[in-house]
């Protein structure tokens, strides 16, 4: 496909140029927001392009760095690029690349963790300054200058609109069969002149197909033929299907007390190997014409689609395996009646959360005995990825479930510990604690009657005596017994880690505050 069957707008043709031009025309020191979802819909070229350029200033000595704003995390191309020669000074909103985990966990790197569904109006508030710049991946171009989204959609009408300045990478690699997919609302609005956002159904359309840029704004048009970064997810192991079993269970018994109806409410689900497993479970359970309001559409819900289980998925993006993404491709006319792509302003707005009343399901690192959830720090300080969107869809969503393995590390360290060494989520946003032990429906329970169905159900059998040890303790001596806890031993558990590589006691003595 050439050039003019992409970019269909004439004065776009003579802003053609390469990468590496269009690289040059970013300042050091600009905000950049940058187009991309979780491997999806980010630019390919110019970030390398720009990577090239400050290593070799920075070899000069000139010390050219930029802010780095996206939707989620987006690619080694993007971030990994641009953190090899040490060019991001500021990181936000969520990142899952390892170098740039770790210049951020270096102090190298400044980051913020910010919710998902707040990133948009923040940038309109003016809280985090002026975007200079947009880089931006489309499909296409349209005659009259509007633009077609490719794979994923995220802040990218906030970048068109708020950048003073736009860089636009089309990519010919993308289906020109996504045009249609797309629904973009533009009736969002600052306080006081808010007005409710009219959906009330995951596949109803609010919006328009396609995204509004003014032409002036556009410096360069860059033309590629690249690959979003797809992963391939592990097949699920038996942990992971034992934590889909207990989630599965629980949702059959929630329709049975008639706090469910039979296809039961929109499904929010996180991205990884234990959210497809659940995903698998429900393809093939008792449920069926489900519906999905979440961020992004992974394998698991394509192969929903599919079936027929799942009638119509709503996302920002798509994170597909390349299998996955070749069965979409192949079946776009059939996916394309069943899938609608939004902003994340959008897909994770707590109005919406909360009218269509979203069952979430999210991961987690830790989770303490009262149901407070770490899902973004390991031992207290070092960022994993970020909070993404799970605090969006935790707070506002009919049902609250938070999951992962009881042990992580080879059994070195427990994923319910007497408190949570970081929390994201309090105990009051999480209402299902699911690990391959069994799960914990904390609803309308006090704390000390929650730290004993957390011990009982959700704990390791290796580290539940200690647990119920430190509880016991707690409640003896405590300053307070609503919530008991002893101040000096509360993160001993992690601080054992960080000192021998485990949450285990050593052999010797019994240390009732350790487990053995």
């Amino acid at each position: 496909m050439s050039l003019a069957d992409r970019v269909l707008y004439p004065d776009f043709l003579s802003r053609t140029m390469s990468a590496d031009e269009a690289a040059a025309l970013i300042p050091a020191g600009a905000h950049v927001g940058m187009s991309g979802f979780t491997g999806a819909g980010y630019p390919k070229a110019v970030p390398g392009a720009l990577a090239r350029r400050i290593e070799s200033l920075n070899a000069q000595g000139h010390g050219f760095k930029i802010g780095l704003w996206t939707g989620a995390s987006t690619a080694p191309e993007l971030d990994g690029a641009l953190a090899q020669v040490d060019g991001i000074e500021m990181r936000l909103p969520y990142q899952s690349d390892p170098t740039v985990r770790r210049q951020i966990n270096a102090g190298h790197m400044q980051y913020v963790d910010i919710h998902l569904s707040h990133v948009a109006q923040f940038v309109w508030f003016g809280f985090l300054g002026k975007l200079d710049v947009a880089v931006v991946e489309v499909a296409g171009v349209l005659p009259d200058g509007r633009l077609i989204p490719s794979s994923s959609v995220g802040n990218n009408k906030t970048w068109l609109d708020q950048a003073d300045k736009i860089i636009l990478e089309v990519n010919a690699w993308h289906n020109p069969k996504l045009e249609g997919m797309h629904d973009i609302y533009y009736g969002t609005d600052l306080p006081p002149h808010r007005k409710p956002i009219p959906m009330t159904r995951p596949d109803e359309r609010i919006g328009e197909p396609y995204l509004r840029c003014d032409p002036n704004k556009v410096i360069a048009v860059v033309v590629t033929n690249q690959p979003d970064r797809n992963s391939v997810y592990a097949a699920p192991d038996d942990t992971s299907n034992r934590i889909a079993g207990h989630i599965i269970e629980f949702l059959q018994h929630e329709v049975k007390k008639g706090r469910l109806p039979k296809d039961l409410q929109p499904l929010q689900s996180g991205v990884g190997n234990i959210a497809n497993a659940v995903l698998a479970g429900l393809n093939n359970g008792p449920f069926e014409n489900l519906t999905a309001y979440t961020e992004v559409l992974q394998d698991g819900m394509l192969d929903m689609l599919r079936s027929g289980t799942l009638a119509s998925a709503s996302a920002t993006a798509l994170s597909l395996s390349p299998t996955a993404m070749q069965d979409f491709n192949d079946r776009i006319d059939y996916y394309k009646q069943r899938i609608v792509l939004r902003p994340q302003e959008i897909s994770n707005h707590p109005e919406l959360i909360r009218r269509m009343g979203l069952i979430a399901m999210n991961g987690m690192i830790e989770a303490d005995i009262y149901g407070n959830v770490n899902s973004t720090h390991i031992m207290g300080s070092a960022i994993m990825n970020g909070i993404g969107g799970s605090g969006d869809f935790a707070r506002n969503a009919y049902l609250s479930i938070f999951m992962t393995p009881s042990l992580a590390k080879n059994g070195s360290i427990s994923c319910i510990v007497p408190m949570a060494s970081h929390v994201d989520h309090t105990e009051h946003d999480v209402q299902i604690l699911v690990t391959e032990q069994g799960l914990a429906d904390l609803r309308g329970h006090s704390p000390s009657q929650r730290a004993q169905i957390i011990i009982d159900r959700c704990a390791h059998p290796d580290f539940r005596p200690a647990l119920h040890d430190y509880v016991a303790r707690a409640k003896r001596s405590a300053v307070g017994q609503h919530t008991p806890h002893l101040l000096n031993e509360a993160l001993s558990w992690h601080q054992r880690y960080v000192e021998t590589g485990s949450m285990r006691a050593p052999a010797g003595p019994a240390n009732p505050a350790n487990p053995g």
